[in-house]
């Protein structure tokens, strides 16, 4: 009870609207990274039409809107049935209509999201400390609403070039958003439920991610008119985050620490916390403030070079190597061709079941984050993925030989995600705010969100030629992995649960010292304290 009392009195309607508030910049971040899968055969059949290309063995939607099958060029002469956009076998390929401009022009419309985020996530700390945390988020909720706009009013221009433009604005805005709001809800949130509060971040991702799995479905925005909607539909999150934000306070540790404004702080705290006397965080921000003044200003170059940063700087890297190569893409890639395999009759929506899955236990993850800790749950899935992996790998190696392994590998799909969502998935976003004190944690927060990008686009450009070559051995790849990221984080990730920002950067400093001079350091703080 004791334990429940302080979250219970400092759960106000203000932080409940401002945590809600700042996620919605994550809910449009999950929302782009599953809107562009379900309509691609459809946006692609389109791109087709406009640049005069045929996709490559593909089904496409013709004029009419009815499925018709699109040859490969040369099969069928120009201008024969209707949706045929092959050229003649006898006049020669253009380069420029070539089926592969077309599978250019795809994977550009799903990879330049993550560029958009590598690039524009170095500024995080930079427009962080210059305008506000709120007003940061305000001003960059603008790049979501114009991308949103291209996307939206594709079929009105060049729809591949709209389209592409308007995913590399998105990625901006998300480049700059996942960075923004760890920093912003880990400052507002009070210690006994920054770590619940911090997995909201991943439950608005998944639950993006959700929504755009079902309004992609074909009866419903995923066809060929409706697409331009569904595409460009989270832009109503950006307006009504942006009207939202006028609504919240601004981070009282950047008003205290980075501005001196000590009243501003104390009544953005009275805000936040309601009736709960604001002094203890005060007192709290003083000792972060003097810390930061004593470090001076922290660049991202100054967080590899000093010793000081270092191992919190490899922690906050390989939390996100960890997340992003865990596997849990290739899961999603292959769960509706394993689906398939097992005989469901509607794959789909058993790939739907999965985002249902990921969803659920993402609420779970929320209220075992603070009873736990970060630490054990982070390491319980990693090893749960881990042994999901293998069993992965055994269904799909043995499927032909055994028709049963198709549900293992089923088992396998799910168990993977729940024990991703446990730790793997939500912990990474909201623990290098943790691991950094006011001064560092603007450029930490910059560095982890460019290295999760770098990662996602990584894996989103070299998955399918990996899975080609390895087939089904691919999981093994990502168990190897696991393993090393699971023994990575035995060793080096510290317990952030109930600590203040002063004592887990203590941690770090503590790891320096022999064990011999860390029990004398304590015998003499007992003969001290005594």
């Amino acid at each position: 009870a004791e334990g429940r009392t302080p979250a219970q009195i400092h759960l106000t309607g203000t932080l409940v609207l401002s945590v809600f508030t700042a996620v919605l910049g994550f809910f449009q971040y999950g929302y782009s990274l599953g809107v562009i899968n379900a309509p691609q055969k459809v946006i692609e059949a389109h791109y087709g039409r406009v640049l005069g290309i045929a996709p490559l063995d593909r089904q496409a939607t013709n004029a009419s809107g009815e499925d018709g099958t699109v040859p490969v060029p040369g099969t069928e002469p120009w201008g024969g049935t209707e949706g045929t956009l092959a050229p003649p076998a006898d006049s020669g390929e253009d380069p420029a209509t070539s089926p592969h401009v077309l599978t250019m022009y795809w994977s550009l419309s799903v990879s330049v999201f993550a560029v958009g985020g590598m690039v524009s996530s170095f500024t995080v700390g930079w427009i962080g400390d210059q305008l506000g945390r709120v007003k940061a988020m305000l001003v960059v909720n603008v790049l979501s609403i114009a991308g949103n706009l291209l996307m939206g009013l594709a079929k009105f221009g060049p729809s591949h070039m709209l389209i592409i433009a308007g995913r590399a604005v998105t990625g901006l805005y998300c480049g700059l958003s996942s960075g923004l709001v760890p920093m912003y809800v880990s400052e507002v949130s009070p210690t006994a439920l920054r770590g619940a509060l911090g997995t909201l971040h991943q439950l608005a991702i998944v639950t993006g991610i959700l929504i755009s799995q079902v309004l992609g479905l074909d009866f419903l925005l995923g066809n060929d008119e409706m697409w331009p909607l569904l595409l460009g539909l989270s832009g109503v999150a950006a307006l009504l985050q942006f009207f939202l934000l006028l609504l919240c306070p601004e981070s009282p540790r950047y008003l205290y620490i980075k501005l001196g404004k000590v009243e501003e702080a104390k009544k953005s705290l009275k805000r936040l916390r309601g009736n709960c006397d604001p002094m203890k965080e005060i007192a709290e921000m003083e000792k972060e403030k003097q810390e930061a003044a004593s470090e001076k200003k922290v660049s991202i170059r100054q967080l590899f070079t000093s010793s000081k940063y270092r191992q919190a700087v490899i922690v906050a890297l390989m939390v996100q190597i960890s997340q992003q190569f865990s596997g849990i893409n290739a899961i999603f890639y292959y769960s509706t061709n394993i689906f398939e395999r097992a005989g469901v009759d509607q794959p789909v929506y058993a790939t739907i079941g999965v985002g249902v899955v990921n969803t659920v236990f993402t609420v779970i993850s929320v209220f075992l984050v603070e009873k736990a800790g970060r630490r054990s749950l982070f390491l319980a899935g990693l090893m749960g993925m881990l042994i999901s992996a293998v069993a992965m790998t055994v269904g799909l190696v043995l499927l032909s030989q055994f028709a049963w392994m198709s549900y293992v590998s089923m088992v396998a799909i799910f168990l993977f995600v729940i024990f991703f969502e446990v730790g793997p998935g939500p912990i990474p976003w909201f623990i290098v705010a943790e691991l950094f004190s006011q001064g560092p944690r603007p450029a930490a927060i910059a560095i982890a969100g460019f290295c999760n990008w770098a990662c996602n686009f990584i894996v989103g450009m070299c998955f399918q030629y990996i899975a080609d070559l390895c087939g089904p051995y691919v999981f093994v790849i990502f168990a190897a992995l696991l393993l090393v990221f699971f023994l990575f984080a035995y060793f080096k990730v510290p317990e952030t649960k109930g600590k203040s920002f002063e004592e887990i950067a203590a941690v770090f400093r503590r790891k320096k010292l022999p064990v011999k001079t860390m029990t004398e350091l304590e015998d003499l703080r007992g003969s001290e304290e005594a």
